[in-house]
């Protein structure tokens, strides 16, 4: 998931760079959506990780 992220992530920079060199607002706005949508995904992603992390660690420890 993280890999989505940053794809929308570097989209998105993209998007605001080639807005700004031909003035264009709209394009530079779907860059800052862009990006934060980016930011979302890898946010996700880490919180399920680490949701993961900890019931394993829970599991694990029921075992021992």
């Amino acid at each position: 998931m993280g890999d989505k992220g940053a794809m929308d992530k570097m989209k998105g920079k993209a998007k605001q760079k080639a807005g700004k060199a031909m003035g264009d607002e709209r394009l530079k706005s779907e860059g800052r959506t862009d990006e934060a949508k980016g930011k979302a995904k890898n946010a996700m992603g880490n919180a399920k990780e680490h949701a993961q992390g900890m019931k394993d660690s829970l599991k694990n420890k029921d075992r021992a």
